[in-house]
């Protein structure tokens, strides 16, 4: 692989709105790190506990600031190429985390967890959403928990990250149907047949997937016209302009190739890691005792949306660009995270114990 392979340029050229934002900052952060690490290892003194969440907090904050300053831009460039280097350096520490985990034993690391908050480690209830199918008013009324508003939401993230209409309705089929398969495993996966195809399917799924494609057709038909916030003369005008800084720069459509063999096998595999993706939310919550309402839910699929915004769309520009010869790190840090956990989940899972009791 040559030198202008590794170095593949995407699309959008980087125009500085305000250029002290722009400009190298080495030594001044250089700087400013060795004032936090004399400071904090020579003057601050505080318990165990809080030693150790500093010092875990320091080293995330270094990796954080090496990718800032080292790594390369990845396909998107606002609000600002940095926030997507930050992104990346988090996944990296997100996968180290992952590959601590992954040779402990799932009681360590429920126990391990209660360092983050007291409150987790603590055997989760089992919620079976099956248990009355009667279609009433009833019935429908208590399903309708915040699952309902977290499908809609979920799917519109997803339609902004994968921008196929199509792809995006098999997934949501495929979902439901591993839910049936896997619902002797996961007690919440065990509903009635119009939760999954009406409530899910046809109205939470449908409008997240609605919402999320008339979103995306906004941002492909928008005319994206940029100037500098600094040559706006009115107030007003540099706050909408100051606004726009956070949404995309351009937008690239997807048309998901599957005429030919190659893209054949990279949709199936994208579909192979997307439904992965998914279940290991399920799953961690599962096994580590992690409930619904603990931020770090929350956290972890915001982190994830985030991550695979960019890796999606490197995945993309390798299948559909001939003179894009690497997959782009986010692409691949996604990938891995995905593996990872999906050798934790399988390998602590009580699937084997199911079975061995089955066998009569």
């Amino acid at each position: 692989m040559s030198r202008q392979d590794w170095n593949y340029e995407y699309g959008d050229t980087i125009e500085p709105t305000i250029p002290f934002f722009y400009k190298p900052r080495n030594l001044t952060l250089l700087v400013l790190s060795i004032l936090c690490i004399v400071g904090f290892g020579f003057y601050y003194e505080g318990t165990q506990e809080q030693n150790t969440k500093l010092g875990v907090l320091g080293a995330i904050v270094l990796m954080c600031l090496v990718g800032l300053l080292e790594f390369k831009d990845g396909p998107f460039i606002r609000p600002h190429p940095g926030i997507w280097r930050i992104i990346l350096s988090l996944g990296i520490c997100y996968e180290m985390a992952l590959l601590f985990f992954l040779f402990q034993t799932k009681d360590d690391a429920r126990q391990l967890f209660k360092f983050l908050d007291p409150s987790l480690g603590v055997r989760l209830p089992e919620k079976n959403y099956a248990t009355n199918c009667d279609i009433t008013l009833e019935t429908l009324y208590d399903q309708m928990d915040v699952f309902v508003i977290a499908h809609s939401l979920g799917w519109l993230c997803k339609a902004l990250i994968i921008r196929d209409t199509w792809l995006l309705w098999i997934l949501s089929v495929l979902f439901e149907i591993m839910e049936y398969s896997l619902e002797h495993q996961l007690p919440n996966f065990a509903e009635c047949w119009w939760d999954h195809w009406i409530l899910d399917v046809f109205t939470a799924n449908w409008l997240g997937i609605w919402l999320g494609m008339k979103l995306c057709d906004y941002f492909k038909f928008k005319q994206y016209s940029w100037r500098s916030v600094l040559s706006i003369p009115t107030v007003g005008g540099r706050i909408k302009r100051t606004v726009q800084q956070f949404t995309p720069h351009s937008w690239t459509p997807f048309a998901w190739e599957v005429k030919t063999f190659k893209g054949f096998l990279a949709v199936s595999a994208l579909i192979v890691l997307e439904l992965t993706t998914e279940l290991n939310a399920f799953y961690l919550k599962y096994l580590l005792w992690i409930p619904v309402s603990s931020s770090l839910n929350l956290y972890r699929l915001l982190f994830m949306f985030l991550q695979c915004l960019p890796a999606t769309r490197e995945a993309y520009q390798f299948l559909s660009d001939p003179k894009c010869k690497r997959l782009g790190m986010h692409a691949w840090m996604t990938i891995v995270h995905s593996l990872i956990l999906a050798h934790y989940r399988h390998r602590t899972c009580h699937l084997h114990q199911i079975l061995k009791r089955r066998i009569p």
